[in-house]
């Protein structure tokens, strides 16, 4: 039984809005549609796909998610907590980077040497490392 795609990544955030906003307004994921669970958050779509799901830690009740998430601090920096990046393919690179510019946000730049590949890294509210792959834009 081979994988044939991943489906979506999770953000555990204590900024849901914040974090929320930066998907929409620099990435231009679309909030959507999310199963009414009792915890906050918020599924970010792409071509009708949620492929982040954020979850709301109240940082007053930082254990109110352990039933659905398990024994984990919003912190932790084991497991799951130690992934690099997430990556996602997109076009028109001088948009992003225009926009990056306008809103003053960090980013930096890199040319992958035999795949064509121009690269975007930036981070999230929460310091989630971003990689935005053009290809054919080199």
């Amino acid at each position: 039984m081979p994988l044939t795609e991943l489906h979506h990544c999770s953000i555990r955030t204590e900024k849901l809005e914040e974090t929320r906003d930066f998907y929409v307004d620099i990435l231009g994921m679309e909030d959507g549609e999310r199963p009414s669970f009792n915890f906050s958050g918020h599924w970010l779509y792409v071509e009708g796909k949620p492929v982040v799901h954020l979850v709301g830690i109240d940082p007053d009740n930082p254990d109110g998610l352990a039933e659905y998430l398990g024994e984990k601090g919003s912190n932790d920096t084991d497991g799951t907590g130690a992934i690099d990046h997430i990556t996602f393919n997109s076009v028109d690179p001088e948009a992003l980077i225009a926009l990056l510019k306008k809103k003053n946000l960090p980013y930096r730049e890199r040319k992958v040497p035999d795949l064509n590949l121009f690269q975007v890294f930036l981070e999230d509210p929460n310091g989630v490392t971003l990689e935005i792959n053009y290809y054919g834009e080199s």
